[in-house]
């Protein structure tokens, strides 16, 4: 296979060797069921405690407040139900517009089974405004989720101011730190934070383990009812393998914090002053706003964002777009749209997300390879040309 220059790390990482080393026993000798009564299951239950330890080490909180999950989007539905069920006379919910699909899908199916949910506007830079969710937040608020970065962009919302002024109301507050777990200072015992979900796959472990935290005294009910699994919080046999590779990972993150945020951070910033400066009418989204280290989200004007992935995919380049292809017509991402980045940007976004394992090589290649990719496009394009927009009517019948 040709080499791969990977910038999609907001998607999933790659395993870390010594992630997939720590699984390898599980896999193999320690195959024992860690709820069995005898020696053999009783030496993994171990490993999953010392998992646990390492995960609460991450996220500054205690090894009893971790509840392993399958993924992101289990934790959040997990966290959000067990907030409506546990005050079920309040229903409203409070989140914002530029959620996750986990999250925003989730509180449009509630909104068809009676219940009400406020979707907080971001500004142009893709931040939140604090008075906004003051205001939002109503003594019928049974949650308040907002993420704690988003995961297009890499803004980073103030999620603990957040929780602060949904406990004055009696709200509980649940945040979808996916994107931000590993890459920014956790510390969730100085926090007000109640729920908080992760996804192993974001922090180079592998797809199919998350994690819930659930402070201590907060009101929990389960999602997955059965077995005693993960002290009666979430049923089905553990999938030892995994939580052992997410507690490595989790060492491993924390391990690399100052590099995600020194090394990590110079390669991006490297990225976007070198493709500000060598290609006309771009624009970083959310540049005004603190970012993840990581995340970077550029507009190209009068582009297509799926086109220029397909050329950089012929490169060996891998990024993401800000806009899906739906039923034909081309809808731009509801992230920028929040953000009213300007109709002729929004559809020529890539977003490049780097981890530890980017080279300042793989850099200066996109650097190399990117300007002619646009300005064949923009050669090309009927949109540099004037012409109306392809799907614009489509698209403008789902802004919000």
């Amino acid at each position: 296979m040709e080499k791969v220059y990977y910038f999609d790390n907001n998607a999933t990482t790659k395993p870390a060797p010594e992630v997939v080393k720590e699984m390898q026993p599980f896999l193999t000798d320690l195959y024992g069921n860690p709820s069995s009564m005898h020696f053999f299951g009783g030496q993994v239950q171990a490993h999953i405690a010392k998992a646990r330890e390492r995960m609460a080490s991450l996220l500054g909180c205690f090894p009893e407040e971790i509840i392993y999950t399958s993924c992101g989007t289990e934790s959040d539905s997990t966290a959000i139900y067990s907030a409506l069920r546990s005050f079920p006379e309040k229903k409203h919910i409070v989140t914002t517009c530029v959620e996750h699909p986990a999250v925003l899908n989730l509180c449009k199916n509630l909104e068809k089974t009676g219940y009400r949910v406020t979707y907080l506007k971001v500004d142009e830079n893709g931040m939140i405004s604090l008075d906004e969710l003051e205001q939002a937040v109503t003594k019928d608020t049974a949650v308040v989720s907002i993420m704690w970065a988003n995961n297009e962009t890499g803004v980073i919302f103030p999620v603990e101011e957040a929780a602060k002024i949904a406990h004055k109301k009696g709200a509980l507050f649940h945040t979808d730190a996916v994107q931000a777990a590993g890459k920014i200072e956790m510390n969730l015992k100085e926090t007000e934070i109640d729920m908080l979900s992760l996804s192993g796959h974001k922090l180079h472990a592998p797809k199919g383990i998350g994690v819930l935290y659930v402070k201590k005294g907060t009101m929990f009910m389960p999602f997955l009812a059965g077995g005693h699994q993960e002290n009666g919080r979430r049923a089905g046999t553990e999938n030892v393998p995994y939580i052992a590779a997410l507690g490595k990972a989790a060492e491993l993150a924390k391990e690399n914090l100052s590099k995600e945020n020194e090394y990590v951070l110079a390669l991006r910033d490297r990225l976007e002053k070198g493709i500000i400066s060598s290609i006309k009418n771009t624009r970083v989204n959310g540049a005004a706003s603190p970012r993840l280290p990581n995340t970077s989200n550029i507009s190209f004007e009068f582009v297509e964002g799926e086109s220029i992935l397909l050329f950089l995919s012929e490169k060996g380049i891998c990024a993401s777009s800000g806009s899906a292809c739906t039923s034909g017509s081309l809808e731009p991402s509801h992230v920028l749209m929040s953000m009213k980045v300007p109709m002729t940007f929004a559809h020529g976004s890539v977003r490049f997300s780097l981890s530890v394992y980017n080279t300042q090589q793989e850099v200066d290649y996109v650097l190399k390879e990117l300007p002619p990719i646009i300005e064949r496009l923009r050669e090309i394009s009927p949109f540099a040309q004037g012409k109306p927009l392809f799907g614009m009517d489509a698209c403008d019948k789902h802004h919000h």
